[in-house]
């Protein structure tokens, strides 16, 4: 092998080069390796918290839509128990209604039995009086008579 001047000249180019790349070259290209390492890992991290937080949301959101749900039922077994109550609130008026005007009906039937058994000694006094001056064969005067029909409507 023999050493000459284009050797020795490649060698200095080839050196010269080298601390170029390293002084100019090298520290970008590393720099962007590191930045684009960087950007990764962040990445990857956003990503495993964005899992979780996910996660969590989901959670949360079953958790919200069980808690729906009970209230849901509650407010549907409260319309329920109020729907029965203003049922029976609604029956025991009827009824009570029912019952006064049972009470009514039989006031007035009451009344109008009282006010035809008075219509009826009347005419039973009138009868008898009838009856009487027939048997009697004589006339009573009208007081007389007045005075004997509401007697005989008393005693009946």
């Amino acid at each position: 092998m023999n050493i000459n001047a284009t050797l020795i000249g490649q060698s200095v180019a080839f050196l010269i080069f080298v601390l170029f790349c390293m002084k100019f070259v090298w520290p970008p290209v590393i720099a962007a390796l590191h930045e684009r390492q960087k950007k990764i890992a962040d990445g990857l991290d956003a990503a495993s918290r964005a899992a979780r937080d996910l996660e969590l949301a989901q959670e949360k959101a079953g958790q919200q839509l069980r808690e729906a749900k009970a209230q849901a039922a509650e407010i549907i077994e409260q319309a329920k128990k109020r729907g029965n109550q203003i049922v029976e609130e609604a029956v025991e008026k009827a009824r009570i209604d029912a019952d006064r005007v049972k009470v009514q009906a039989q006031a007035e039937i009451e009344q109008e039995l009282n006010s035809v058994k008075d219509k009826l000694r009347a005419q039973v006094g009138l009868l008898a009086v009838g009856g009487a001056e027939k048997i009697l064969g004589a006339t009573i005067d009208q007081n007389a008579h007045a005075e004997l029909v509401n007697q005989l409507a008393a005693e009946i």
